[in-house]
This record gives structure tokens, C-alpha cells and sequence, in this order.
């Protein structure tokens, strides 16, 4: 298998990615996130061949941005989406809350992205194969915590990327293109400050991810992206990266 990846983002995991894949010799371009990060993240590492900051939600866009992509790298093995996010600003929350707008923001924010993402994969794998496809879930599309985290929205759309996941794998095994997903809990991002700087759920998180104590060090996360990059032998799979969440009940 080939070192050429396309990854969304470019902040938080994606960043914590692009630097590991960046250390194993792999050529990487990124899609989406802020152009500061990315122009900041290919002064840093000198396999980062490209990036383009476009709006992962826009279908012309990804066409467009995935075949100049591939023009650069001169190919590609493997793309992993990371690009999403809380839908809070838009009114994501219980579902007897949630707007339709709301519900419609949070998922082209983290469902629409990945099919377009992945959409994009196949189609390339599917002619030129094979390839990896890794998505990113969410704990909370298996293992809800209704006191801190009722954001159905969000759920709702992890939810969706654990079944494409497996649909995916079945559809295209045939052409050896791997489809998988990581699923982390509370990692320590810029999009989870608002868990980190509150003490309640600063010490619900000791106590619900006991491995760690805290919020989980992007290295611990990007290492199972590596492994679903790296294996050739896996695929269908959501490779959960929670500290103990999912083990432990009452909390």
C-alpha cells in the first residue's frame, strides 16, 4: 500500500495526524479547515504537498478540491475525514429543541461532509484501487450522556457514519478498498474547551474516561488512525478511543 493521503482538516486530530503521517513519510494534502492552520502546518512538515480551505459542505468544491488533490499527490491510497464539530451554535440539543434548521446545520457539518469526503474516495479507489477510507464517529452514537452531552443532532449524525461505515466495507471489499472508522470520546481539542474549562464535566470526565483521568491526548487518537491506515487486513470496523467510557455505567 501507497503513502499518499488526503486528510480533512486542519486543526486538533487532523493536525495530530497530518504530523504522525508526516514523521512515517507519507505525502499528504489537506482539504478543508482554516488556511492558517494548513499554511502553518506545511511550514512544519515538509511531506504536507498542498491544502486547499474550501467549505466541505459544497459539492463542487469537493469535486474540484479532490482532483487537484490527487493531481499533486500523483495518486492517492488513502483519505481520512476528520472534519466536523459540535452543532450547539445552531441550536443542536434535546430533540424536542432542535430546529430543523439546526438539525440541518449539524448534520451538513458532520454527515454531509463525510459522504462528499467519501464519495470522492470511492469514486477514486473504485477505478484505481485499492485504497482506505477512515471516517470519524463519536462515542456518543453508541454510549449517550444525557446530563452533559444531549446533543441528538450530533448523535444522530455519528450514528449514520458507524452504518455507512459498515455498508461501505461490504459494498467495495471486493476491490480491496477498506472503509473503517475512529470513534473517540472527549479528546483534547479546540473544539472541546467548552467541556475542558467547565469543573462539572471536568469531573465527569475523571471519573467517565478513568484510563486517561481527563480528556484524551490527541496522540492516543491519531494512533488508531495510523492502525486503520496500516493494517490491510481490516475493514467494517468503528475503532472505539475512549479512556473506559463505553465501560463504565452510572456516571
Amino acid at each position: 500500500m501507497g503513502k499518499r493521503a488526503i486528510i480533512t482538516g486542519s486543526r486538533g486530530i487532523a493536525a495530530g495526524l497530518a504530523r504522525a503521517l508526516d514523521q512515517r513519510n507519507y505525502e499528504i494534502y489537506l482539504l478543508g479547515g482554516e488556511e492558517a492552520d494548513s499554511a502553518s502546518l506545511v511550514k512544519e512538515c515538509s511531506n504536507i504537498v498542498g491544502f486547499n480551505s474550501i467549505d466541505l459542505r459544497n459539492e463542487s468544491q469537493v469535486e474540484s478540491a479532490f482532483a487537484q488533490a490527487i493531481a499533486k499527490l500523483n495518486g492517492l491510497d488513502h483519505v481520512v475525514s476528520i472534519v466536523g464539530g459540535s452543532g450547539r451554535s445552531f441550536g443542536d440539543g434535546g430533540i424536542e429543541e432542535i430546529t430543523k434548521s439546526a438539525w440541518d446545520k449539524t448534520l451538513e457539518l458532520n454527515l454531509t461532509t463525510a459522504f462528499l469526503t467519501a464519495r470522492e474516495a470511492i469514486k477514486y479507489f473504485n477505478l484505481n484501487g485499492p485504497g482506505s477510507l477512515t471516517l470519524t464517529s463519536s462515542t456518543l452514537a453508541n454510549s449517550p450522556s444525557p446530563e452533559h452531552f444531549k446533543t441528538h443532532a450530533y448523535a444522530a449524525s455519528k450514528g449514520a457514519i458507524n452504518t455507512l461505515v459498515v455498508t461501505l466495507a461490504s459494498s467495495y471489499l471486493d476491490k480491496k478498498i477498506r472503509v473503517n472508522a475512529v470513534s473517540p470520546s472527549l479528546v483534547a481539542t479546540p473544539m472541546s474547551v467548552r467541556a475542558a474549562a467547565n469543573l462539572i464535566i471536568k469531573e465527569f470526565t475523571s471519573r467517565k474516561q478513568p484510563l486517561i483521568g481527563e480528556q484524551l491526548p490527541i496522540d492516543n487518537v491519531v494512533a488508531g488512525y495510523i492502525y486503520l491506515i496500516e493494517n490491510s487486513a481490516v475493514t467494517g470496523q468503528i475503532l472505539e478511543i475512549d479512556g473506559g467510557w463505553s465501560t463504565v455505567s452510572g456516571v
